[in-house]
């Protein structure tokens, strides 16, 4: 199999290994790709919120399989343009990828579907912002209505900084909040068939004891020891399936990667958000725990031939991811620093960029992140942070704190 893997940041480098090890794999070639996928794939350029240009590369390489990575190109609808040309691609339509394009095109299928959700309103001017405020109160859930890669999210207690955020944005979903424990679950899915990943938890803000603006995210682990049993198979029931059966419905079947962002509250499982595409920094951590070869996965997702698929097998043990970032992220990163230590097995590429001399420099606001398995999650734990700790970048941070709440059993659902 011949695969096109769509993409550059951290989630394609964990993808990139994740294709690169299945056996069926004789060729893989990234656009634009990152120096760590380098050491696994070919790089071509492209720019991949490009559907006629993708599509051109797709051709060219000779592609039996397209796996498109971040969202933005699933939104532009590089997917339609790939499928038109004959060739398979693991990601949604266009319009089934509105599910994370448009928080207020998802609130309304999840109203349609049924699917436990927050109360919500859109809001696009300040009058109506006001009114959701006042009636949800704080703390405050602002959230823009279009792509903003992970941070167009404020939560807060402080009215005037969930105003600001509206003014800035434009267009608002403003919600109740949801209190309890995050979850993130992954479900590979052709449109009728859906095989959940391992759920997994991932740290939004920028600070130990999340702290500070939210980021694209800071850490992740898995599995997850305080999960209610019952936990997929309830969300997969009340969640999963009614969605991809209102997108059928519609007329917009979703195959590709469904992401579902979910808060455990004491009434039980609610629907955050959708995401069209696997999550960022959660994809390195679950993947590295997947024994199934991925591009046979991905393949039989984007052939529409799932059901057939043998069940999914997963590695005993944990895995921790933990980022590290730039100085100055998310605010305004710096970028063109010298990094060294990194290229040790375990470390992932994000963002990050080599000169013509092999130096290996900063380019982004997450440059890269360390991901290790453990036979628990303390030694994942572990094992991930002595990874970080051997990367030089000046003025680079990460959190202290990923996964210390879940191995020391401080995480409770409310209720």
């Amino acid at each position: 199999m011949r695969v096109l893997l769509v993409g550059g940041g951290g989630r394609e480098h964990a993808l990139a290994l994740g294709l690169a090890g299945d056996p069926a794999v004789e060729a893989l070639v990234a656009a634009p790709g990152n120096p760590g996928i380098a050491a696994v794939a070919e790089l071509r350029e492209v720019t991949p919120t490009d559907p006629a240009a993708v599509a051109a590369l797709a051709v060219d390489v000779a592609a039996d399989l397209v796996v498109v990575g971040p969202e933005a190109p699933l939104v532009a609808g590089v997917a339609d343009a790939v499928r038109a040309k004959g060739i398979a691609v693991f990601g949604p339509s266009a319009e089934a990828a509105r599910l994370e394009g448009s928080k207020t095109f998802a609130k309304d299928v999840m109203t349609a579907a049924g699917v436990p959700t927050a109360r919500a309103y859109t809001c696009a001017d300040a009058a109506a912002v006001a009114r959701a405020l006042d009636e949800f109160g704080a703390p405050y859930v602002v959230k823009d209505d279009g792509l903003a890669a992970g941070k167009g999210v404020v939560v807060t207690d402080d009215r005037a900084l969930a105003e600001r955020h509206a003014a800035e944005c434009g267009r608002v979903v403003i919600e109740e909040y949801l209190d309890g424990p995050e979850v993130s679950l992954f479900v590979v899915t052709d449109g009728e068939a859906a095989l959940p990943l391992l759920p997994a938890q991932d740290f939004k803000r920028v600070g130990d004891g999340d702290t500070g603006p939210n980021t694209g995210g800071m850490g992740a682990y898995t599995p997850l020891p305080w999960a209610p049993p019952g936990l997929v198979d309830d969300v997969m029931r009340d969640v999963v399936h009614p969605t991809l059966a209102e997108l059928r419905r519609r007329g917009a079947p979703f195959a590709g990667l469904l992401y579902v962002g979910l808060a455990i509250t004491a009434k039980g499982p609610r629907v955050i958000e959708f995401n069209a595409r696997f999550g960022d920094p959660e994809t390195q951590v679950v993947l590295a725990l997947l024994e199934t070869p991925l591009a046979g996965l991905l393949h039989a997702a984007a052939t529409g031939t799932l059901a057939g698929h043998p069940p999914l097998r997963w590695r005993d043990g944990a895995a921790v991811t933990v980022v590290v970032a730039a100085e100055g992220y998310p605010a305004g990163p710096r970028t063109g620093d010298v990094i060294t230590g990194a290229d040790r097995a375990g470390i992932i590429h994000a963002g990050t960029r080599r000169d013509a001399d092999g130096t290996l420099r900063s380019a982004g606001g997450r440059v890269l992140c360390g991901t290790a398995t453990g036979p628990d999650l303390a030694a994942a734990r572990d094992a991930a942070y002595a990874l970080v700790r051997g990367v030089e970048l000046t003025g680079a941070h990460h959190r202290g704190d990923i996964a210390s709440a879940a191995v020391d059993g401080r995480i409770t659902i409310p209720g």
